[in-house]
């Protein structure tokens, strides 16, 4: 049997405060059953107390109201479900994110083992090649979409990899977290391929290289490139050109993020002292 309560029993009923309650009556995302004329008083019914209590819990999920509002306006239990998925995916993803910066700013609190640096004359090589204007932020998508088009060109052509992917970043990029990422892959100088759309053909220069290895997640990729930064500054001279990087087990390799393992490759002028 459905009943009406006035908004202080209502509020008792579904853990929201009064001040709550008017505020969401105002923004039209919970309204009373019925409101008085003549005194204003609201009132609520039972049946809306599982809505009230669905509203509480995607509030404590830091769902926004607007979003909230279309989960309370889906026409049906579908689509209000998928609506619902779609946030806790959001949501887990968050935590995921979060739990990696945790554990990365732990890191940070033990002091970091000395890296190995190797210096190396990398000859000029051909690849295919995918290049944008990217920013930080999307590097991870950029890389996935590339290289999944770049490997799956190269199968579908016969041609084996002469090495393993890499990656190279402008000075822009990292100045302004905004600038140019080729994502690469070597081919054999003798290849023969037509490069499809949004791919093409490039030659990486000659270069000679300060070079790191930097084991696991990307999280903590700040802490390498600053101490491989450091010993160039203090030993080499950098010239201002990309980094490379090089993945020699990548996300393509394997879905545990602790076994990656990437060469970082810093452009210098002259030899190690």
């Amino acid at each position: 049997m459905t009943a009406t309560v006035s908004i202080g029993e209502f509020a008792r009923l579904t853990y929201l405060t009064v001040k709550t309650l008017r505020y969401y009556h105002d923004i039209e995302l919970l309204e009373p059953a019925a409101v008085d004329p003549g005194s204003g008083y609201r009132r609520y019914s039972t049946d809306q107390v599982e809505q009230a209590h669905l509203i509480r819990r995607l509030r404590l999920l830091d769902m926004p109201l607007d979003e909230i509002k279309a989960v309370l306006a889906a026409p049906d239990d579908n689509a209000r479900n998928d609506a619902l998925r779609a946030h806790l995916t959001r949501m887990e993803a968050e935590l995921i994110r979060t739990r990696d910066v945790v554990a990365s700013l732990r890191s940070l609190l033990t002091s970091a083992a000395p890296i190995a640096v190797e210096y190396r004359s990398v000859p000029a090589f051909a690849a295919l090649a995918i290049g944008a204007t990217i920013t930080r932020s999307e590097t991870g998508a950029f890389c996935e979409s590339s290289y999944a088009l770049l490997y799956e060109t190269l199968a579908a052509a016969g041609i084996d990899p002469a090495g393993p992917g890499g990656a190279t970043y402008s000075m822009a990029f990292f100045e302004n977290d905004e600038g140019e990422v080729v994502a690469y892959v070597p081919i054999p100088s003798d290849a023969r391929l037509t490069p499809p759309e949004g791919t093409r053909i490039i030659e990486l220069p000659a270069r000679r290289f300060a070079i790191t290895v930097h084991d696991g997640a990307f999280e903590d990729f700040d802490r390498t490139y600053g101490a491989l930064g450091s010993h160039v500054a203090e030993h080499d001279t950098a010239l201002p050109e990309p980094v490379r990087e090089v993945y020699l087990v990548s996300p393509q390799d394997t879905a545990d993020p602790s076994g990656y393992i990437t060469e970082i490759c810093w452009p210098i002028g002259r030899p190690e002292k």
